[in-house]
């Protein structure tokens, strides 16, 4: 059971990092598709951008559902 839970500790420290590069990316190219680029990279930047920011919310969603939903074998 103790390689189980370090497994799964590990599951949920690599989405989070996983999420964390995510919404790095996103913010950087949502403040590079508001500022400085224009006409339809812009727009496509921004689309992007709003696209990773809601994918890093469903990677630390799915993170934190596995940490607080789990199962407890020791029932």
């Amino acid at each position: 059971m103790a390689a189980n839970e370090a497994d799964r500790a590990a599951r949920r420290r690599r989405r989070q990092l996983w999420a964390g590069v995510l919404a790095l990316a996103g913010l950087v190219l949502l403040i590079i598709g508001l500022t400085v680029a224009d006409g339809v990279a812009a727009w496509v930047e921004v689309l992007v951008a709003i696209l990773l920011l809601v994918a890093s919310y469903a990677v630390q969603y799915l993170a934190r559902r596995a940490t607080v939903y789990r199962h407890d074998e020791r029932r």
